[in-house]
């Protein structure tokens, strides 16, 4: 028998599909063939649970929606659908046009694809994906989007440029800080030399995607998120794919360019030359809370509780970079035991010698009880043994109340977080690192 999630930290299929496509540049259309709730919901919450992440074009409460009722699901839903379909077109300026599913239409058997074929001759395109939220989470969603628009609306070329690379594995709404995250990676690679694209990243259109199969080269920023779209690339438009870890910092930075120039037949002397640069400009920032750092003595024990992507990155920063102790960490996505092996190995080898406990948990409540495991509550008789104190805790908004109880600090990193609006903000590259001490040292300090 199955269990309930305590407070999961992301939506359903069709909510995934459904923010990663208001990510994408342009007049892009979502039609979800599902019930009015269906939208609503995850309208409201793709927004407001990512740090106010506001609408954009025909998303949020503007998405078409066949609001099916009791009726279509005992008769089937399959004309109304058309009769969407129909008018969405003739109201919505779109360059692209996409049909979702949600659980109840896909249950009772209404064959999707099948009417949307019939718009096979409309002069802009109009695909079918399905996203009944059984599929899986927000993730999974991300990848069926991916993997529909390699299939149906990337434009196959024999022809690859050398130059040119695509990236994945970074999850609109999924990762708060997807646009500057991005931006952030981009400007990186091109000063190696690479030719990149994001797809949701800033000044790129459509047409980056549709052309995205001339790309020599797929980096997948994930050991989880993306591989399924980098296998799809590869099946059809023949482009091998590596992946990395998602870098923040120094030391995860300078890998992180290793490792693509290397795979992309860039030189290790221009490699060099853009590490060096960027490490100078790092440190001459980091210099200027160096005081700040060991005069009131900030180093903190740390739990982080995060995605596949963020928690592995975070913790290594902490560590090698500032110094910290991320000794409990909590990854809240739904792994299989091979994505699981794959990301304990990012907490491997830390040059500090750390080594965190990991544990994979998607259920809020259990949170406390791990960090139990490792640091017992100590009995006010009992005799005197070390504590997880001074602590900070870097987690989503759902791990505020968690900080208080133990007496630590908190920065929402990752999804859902509602106690922040992000604007123009990445945790991404040497960037990124700055920017997440500030946000630490800006807690530790907002008290004095």
């Amino acid at each position: 028998m199955g269990s309930i999630i305590d407070r999961p930290r992301f939506t359903c299929t069709l909510g995934g599909a459904l923010g990663t496509l208001k990510a994408l540049p342009g007049k892009v259309v979502p039609i979800i063939h599902a019930a009015p709730g269906c939208g609503g919901n995850l309208g409201y919450t793709i927004s407001l649970s990512a740090a106010y992440a506001g609408s954009g074009y025909a998303s949020n409460q503007a998405v078409s929606s066949t609001c099916v009722t009791e009726k279509d699901l005992i008769f089937g839903g399959e004309d109304r659908l058309e009769e969407q379909i129909e008018s969405t077109l003739e109201i919505m300026d779109g360059d692209l046009f996409v049909v979702m599913t949600a659980c109840m239409v896909e249950i009772v058997g209404d064959d999707v694809k099948s009417v949307v074929s019939r718009f096979s001759t409309n002069d802009k395109p109009v695909l079918a994906l399905e996203t009944g939220g059984f599929r899986g989470d927000s993730y999974d969603g991300y990848d069926l989007l991916m993997e529909t628009l390699v299939k149906d609306y990337v434009e196959p070329s024999q022809e690859k440029n050398k130059k040119m690379v695509n990236l994945l594995g970074v999850v609109p709404i999924m990762d708060i800080f997807w646009k500057r995250d991005l931006s952030i990676l981009k400007e990186l690679l091109q000063e190696i030399g690479l030719e990149v694209n994001t797809f949701f990243g800033e000044f790129e259109t459509l047409e980056n995607l549709k052309y995205s199969s001339k790309a020599a080269l797929n980096i997948v920023v994930s050991d989880t998120y993306g591989i399924q779209t980098a296998k799809c690339y590869e099946d059809i438009h023949h482009i091998p794919y590596i992946t990395t870890a998602f870098p923040i910092g120094d030391g995860a930075t300078a890998d992180f360019l290793y490792e693509v120039g290397n795979a992309a037949g860039i030189s290790e002397k221009t490699i060099n030359r853009v590490i060096e640069k960027h490490r100078k400009e790092y440190y001459s920032y980091v210099e200027k809370v160096v005081d700040l750092y060991t005069d009131c003595d900030f180093q903190r024990y740390a739990a982080v509780i995060s995605d596949a992507n963020y928690a592995p990155a975070v913790s290594r920063y902490l560590s090698d970079d500032i110094g910290w102790i991320p000794d409990v960490i909590v990854i809240t996505d739904q792994l299989d035991e091979g994505e699981k092996e794959k990301v304990r190995k990012r907490f491997e080898n830390y040059k500090s010698g750390i080594a965190p406990h990991v544990f994979f948990d998607t259920d809020t409540g259990n949170v406390e009880d791990h960090l139990r495991e490792i640091w017992p509550v100590e009995e006010e008789d009992g005799e005197y043994h070390d504590s997880f104190d001074p602590a900070f805790v870097i987690g989503s908004s759902m791990d505020r109340e968690f900080a208080e109880r133990i007496g630590a600090l908190h920065l929402s990193v990752s999804y859902p977080i509602a106690n922040r609006v992000i604007i123009n903000k990445g945790y991404a590259g040497w960037e990124g690192g700055l920017n997440m001490l500030e946000d630490l040292f800006t807690q530790l300090v907002a008290c004095r």
